[in-house]
């Protein structure tokens, strides 16, 4: 059986408040490679709590977080955000490209902020590769304004490819598309755990839960598999 991805062990996330607010709730919760999991709730679940604390932009208040095997809960600020670059691809309902780039641009650039790349010259073929994957590479040379929302969409996961990162990690990203883009983009996630990647969606769509390999629903914190 393949090593986890994921592995959290009775994660806990308290913000301070009068009540303390209690976000997560001892969560357990192993993804192993090649997993395709959803995870569902309603408002105020925990979602974003979950999301943040997995993608090393939160710090859970207790527990155990291991990342590609890696224990992150006591890093320093230093060594995660540099994980975060190498293990992790974002994927965001909002896109999050540049106006003024080129596809082929927006994708490049996602090397140069994580301060990777030998040269300009292996960006672009690691770049036009990334687009290919996601069967974009007639647009390369097109800005965002003259792309579909399901095309900008697209664009994004390649960025978030690129360097072959352990974990895909989609936030909501369906909430600005329509229905037919949707089955689009819900193909490609198909197509990508079928090479063997690992993806954790967070959604409140059921035609995009229904489509993972796995759901999982939080409440109040808590989890459990449905």
């Amino acid at each position: 059986m393949p090593d986890p991805v994921i592995s959290l062990d009775r994660v806990t996330r308290v913000f301070p408040a009068e009540p303390p607010v209690r976000a997560l709730a001892e969560v357990s919760l192993a993804v192993r490679r090649g997993d395709h999991l959803a995870v569902v709730g309603p408002s105020g679940s925990g979602k974003s709590t979950l999301l943040n604390t997995l993608g090393l932009l939160d710090r859970p208040t207790s527990g155990s977080y291991l990342l590609d095997g890696v224990e992150t809960t006591a890093l320093k600020d230093g060594a995660r955000t540099r994980l975060r670059g190498e293990r992790i691809g974002f994927v965001f309902q909002s896109f999050h490209l540049l106006a003024h780039r080129t596809a082929l641009e927006n994708v490049m650039l996602a090397e140069v902020y994580r301060g990777r790349g030998p040269s300009r010259a292996g960006r672009r073929e690691r770049a036009e590769r990334a687009l290919a994957r996601v069967r974009m590479e007639h647009r390369a040379g097109f800005q965002p304004n003259r792309l579909s929302g399901g095309e900008r969409q697209r664009v994004a996961i390649a960025r978030a490819l690129l360097g072959e990162p352990s974990l895909l990690l989609c936030d909501e990203p369906t909430g600005n598309l329509d229905g037919h883009n949707t089955g689009l983009l819900l193909d490609l996630f198909d197509d990508l755990r079928d090479q063997g990647h690992t993806i954790v969606i967070i959604t409140h769509e059921d035609e995009v839960s229904e489509r993972a390999g796995r759901r999982i629903r939080i409440t109040d914190g808590e989890l459990w598999e449905e």
